[in-house]
């Protein structure tokens, strides 16, 4: 019997988790399988992969068929790589001891890039939530002050009254009318200088008729 390792879909729309499942090539899927030996779940970053590693690398050993996904999960996991390294001491190219030291290192090398992975993903993360809270605030500051502009009165402008302006006299019109003045008081004194030579000649002929008349009487 042809066996096959693939993934079983489950979970539900949009968040599908596969289950890593040993069964018969003949069988459909999602049909019945022989062994389950994992899980992947790709809704993670990074995904998460829980493996039987051991089971699956006898699987393997026993020429089990993957599916394209399967051989890059397995891969993923070293499964492929200590495959490789079994065959280089069956033949004769390794010991187990080198091939289990090689195997570390590689596992090793592995494991810090998935954690450096996490950390960037977390720093990215961070960054974008920084970047989030920034962008809020600004567009929050601005619909405050359309807010504020919005609710503020508009200022009520005042009639300005032109009032009529009296023309004060130029220099001129000054001048003309001390000049004026000036004529009228001289008129004036002229008047009264003259005034007391006419009465004392009224004063004369007064008397002269009175003369005359006393005369005739007598």
């Amino acid at each position: 019997m042809a066996t096959k390792i693939r993934l079983q879909r489950n979970g539900r729309k949009g968040r599908a988790i596969f289950t890593i499942v040993v069964s018969d090539s003949r069988a459909k899927r999602d049909g019945r399988y022989i062994e389950r030996i994992g899980q992947y779940n790709p809704n993670t970053n990074p995904a998460t992969i829980d493996l039987a590693f051991d089971r699956a690398l006898d699987w393997v050993l026993k020429g089990a068929e993957m599916s394209d996904t399967a051989r890059a999960i397995l891969s993923y996991k070293g499964v492929m790589m200590k495959k490789h390294l079994l065959g280089g001491v069956a033949k004769g190219a390794l010991t187990n001891e080198q091939a289990d030291a090689k195997f570390t290192t590689w596992l090793e090398g592995k494991e810090n890039a998935i954690d450096n992975k996490k950390v960037s993903l977390a720093s990215g993360k961070e960054n974008n939530k920084a970047e989030r809270l920034t962008a809020e605030a600004a567009y929050n500051a601005k619909r405050a002050a359309a807010i504020v502009v919005k609710n503020t009165p508009a200022p009520v402008v005042e009639e300005v009254v032109e009032e009529d302006v009296v023309d004060s006299p130029s220099n001129e019109e000054i001048d003309t009318i001390a000049a004026e003045e000036a004529s009228e008081a001289t008129a004036e004194v002229e008047i009264a200088e003259v005034a007391p030579e006419a009465t004392i000649e009224a004063t004369t002929e007064e008397a002269t008729v009175d003369t005359a008349e006393e005369s005739a009487e007598v």
